[in-house]
């Protein structure tokens, strides 16, 4: 009995590894693609009316998602705990009006900065193909970390860590 126990243990293991390498290897191949620009410079009106301008020398991280995305919906609370901490700002891409978005944040406990990108304009800007995709910049502005897909709030938390260093 303790034998088979702990073939089914190894089993789930294996099994847990290879979807963990296969997740890494799918947003490392979809990270190809986004931009690696420095941080671009956004000045815009949040979905609470509230005029926002990322700031300057300090780490930033920017989030990009989507309400009718079931991964970003996984990853929301990881973001708002590390936007506690940090500055984050999010983008919510086709995800209907801002009364909407404010809606779907309130349905799920959320209370984040969120820019409403009905046009899809910063999606094309940071070339998005899939969500949620993140990028992480530090106090210099340039670029140390891009993910596409689900990120654990520890991770995000040393990458901003990092970031801040």
């Amino acid at each position: 009995m303790k034998k088979k126990i702990l073939h089914y243990l190894k089993e789930i293991l294996l099994f847990l590894i290879t979807i963990t390498l296969f997740a890494n290897l799918m947003s490392w191949y979809k990270s190809q693609d986004l931009t690696k620009e420095n941080l671009p410079s956004i000045s815009t009106k949040l979905i609470n009316n509230i005029e926002y301008t990322l700031p300057k020398n300090e780490a930033v991280m920017v989030h990009i998602w989507a309400t009718w995305c079931p991964t970003c919906k996984l990853e929301a609370k990881n973001i708002e705990m590390i936007s506690t901490q940090y500055e984050v700002i999010t983008i919510a891409v086709n995800s209907g009006t801002d009364l909407e978005i404010k809606n779907y944040l309130d349905e799920n406990g959320l209370d984040m900065n969120v820019i409403n990108d009905k046009n899809s304009i910063y999606a094309k800007k940071f070339n998005i193909s899939a969500y949620p995709t993140t990028f992480i910049y530090d106090k210099s502005g340039d670029l140390v970390f891009s993910e596409v897909g689900y990120t654990s709030t520890l991770g995000l938390f040393l990458r901003m860590w990092w970031a801040n260093l």
